[in-house]
């Protein structure tokens, strides 16, 4: 049965409220240019959270160089990535998961498009909480306490400005997303200067370098929390540019606004953390509030604002994501009342992680890798899919199991299943016991305890199988859509 689409706008107490759900944009909608994909993609991306990504990447044992090496290349190869699945926005005028029905069919697209759910309000309410606890911190350390009360308070704040931004919808985030990109860009850059001086190259530069197990085990987990993490939302944001719109252009901007942040970012938070190794334990509990500690008291009130900032601006992307993922799964409602419910739910995870549980790092790293398999096996077929298309999508097709996309295509379902199921079989998450069964298939290359147990190659392997499988046998039946 195809589904309706919804009207483009409405008007609530005169503020306009997107409506577009899983439906293509219509024409009049379109506008813009690529290099207007900068602001949303910068504003998400920005977050000093990724100064703390030093000390996680750091922990696997490797020297500053590896460890900016191993920043630079996967922040940016894997934003390339996301980049590269924007195009589809821009060709088929609809949201990523709804794009991703050409390749999996309309129903059979419900499981990819349940893992993209999973991931983004994993991500929200991750970055939720980690501004509530900043936020904590930094008002305890100016006296005003920060204790429970306060922790109410600013998870009503954060959450309050999460939601309105996604139930608003696209023109909002847009021009939301370019306030927060001035700012946060001024502040970000006055941070650095300060925490600077506390920087020693000495203790730095004397790490010692590590084995290639662990390059790749931080490389991956780089990948896995940057671009990967946002491969599912990418043409969510150019689907709104005019059909002409230079390809060039939105993977350059989506890439260059969402890697540059990141890519300063990260290599400063090595050289800040592997400047005082005894942050890894603080950050482990509040990846930014810990980071306080090296700046001048009275830079605090700034501090919390260009962190608080950052982190809503990447939250809001992810709730606006997320209700369009949801609506991918199958709820039938508007796409603001999807919202809606998807901020309910991050309300939930965030209490539990800023006021019942003792560590944020364990989970989020298991958070991460288990979701990052299933999501880069997607990001695989997916871009398969789209290389091998010589037209754009048939749009209101999309929404229809009887048209030329059918109801499930077994090829790219089947591939991300058994991807999925070698991936996990090949990464470990150290100290989550729920996650215990995961490493199955580590056996010849020395089992959950061997050097390699906690490379997670097991998420590299299921991109390269997704795109390997789905390149070398779906092009048949994408020539068969297309001539229909």
């Amino acid at each position: 049965m195809s589904e309706v689409p919804a009207t483009p706008q409405t008007r609530v107490g005169g503020v306009d409220v997107e409506l577009n759900g899983v439906n293509a944009v219509g024409e009049d909608e379109r506008h813009g240019r690529p290099r207007d994909l900068f602001w949303p993609w910068f504003a998400a991306n920005v977050s000093v959270l990724a100064v703390s990504y030093g000390s996680f990447v750091l922990g696997f044992g490797i020297s500053f160089w590896q460890a900016t090496l191993v920043s630079v290349a996967g922040v940016f190869l894997s934003y390339v990535v996301v980049g590269l699945v924007a195009i589809a926005g821009k060709r088929g005028s609809a949201p990523t998961m709804t794009l991703s029905r050409a390749a999996f069919g309309v129903h059979g697209n419900r499981l990819p498009s349940l893992v993209s759910w999973l991931l983004t309000l994993g991500w929200e309410t991750s970055l939720a909480a980690v501004a509530v606890l900043a936020t904590a911190t930094v008002l305890d350390r100016l006296g005003a306490g920060g204790g429970t009360g306060t922790k109410l308070v600013a998870l009503v704040v954060v959450v309050g400005l999460i939601v309105l931004g996604g139930t608003l919808g696209f023109r909002v985030i847009m021009r939301m997303q370019r306030w927060i990109t001035v700012v946060t860009a001024v502040l970000t850059v006055a941070y650095i200067a300060f925490a600077a001086p506390s920087i020693d190259l000495d203790t730095v530069l004397a790490l010692p370098a590590g084995d290639a197990a662990a390059v790749v085990g931080a490389f991956t987990m780089v990948m896995t929390g940057f671009g990967l993490g946002w491969a599912n939302a990418a043409a969510d944001y150019s689907r709104y540019l005019p059909r002409d719109a230079s390809s060039r252009g939105v993977v350059f901007w989506t890439t260059l606004g969402s890697s540059l942040g990141p890519a300063v970012l990260l290599v400063f938070g090595a050289l800040i953390v592997g400047s005082q190794p005894g942050l890894n334990d603080s950050v482990a509990k509040d990846p930014v509030g810990a980071l306080t500690g090296i700046l001048p008291t009275w830079f605090l009130v700034p501090f919390v604002v260009v962190a608080v900032l950052g982190l809503v601006g990447g939250a809001v992307m992810d709730i606006y994501s997320s209700g369009l993922a949801l609506l991918n799964v199958g709820l039938r409602v508007p796409r603001p009342v999807a919202v809606l419910v998807d901020g309910a739910l991050m309300v939930a995870g965030a209490v539990y992680i800023a006021f019942f549980s003792a560590d944020f790092l364990v989970p989020f790293q298991g958070f991460l890798i288990t979701l990052g398999v299933p999501i880069a096996a997607w990001a695989g077929i997916f871009l398969a899919d789209l290389a091998t298309r010589r037209t754009g999508y048939a749009e209101d097709e999309l929404l229809d199991a009887r048209g030329r996309y059918g109801a499930v295509r077994p090829l790219a379902l089947g591939t991300m299943l058994v991807a999925t199921v070698v991936g996990w079989g090949l990464v470990t998450n150290s100290g989550a016991s729920w996650l215990a069964w995961q490493g199955y298939l580590l056996g010849p290359i020395g089992g959950r305890e061997g050097e390699w147990a906690y490379a997670n190659i097991g998420v590299l392997l299921a991109l390269v199988l997704g795109f390997v499988s789905v390149a070398a046998f779906g092009r048949g039946e994408v020539r068969r859509q297309e001539r229909r």
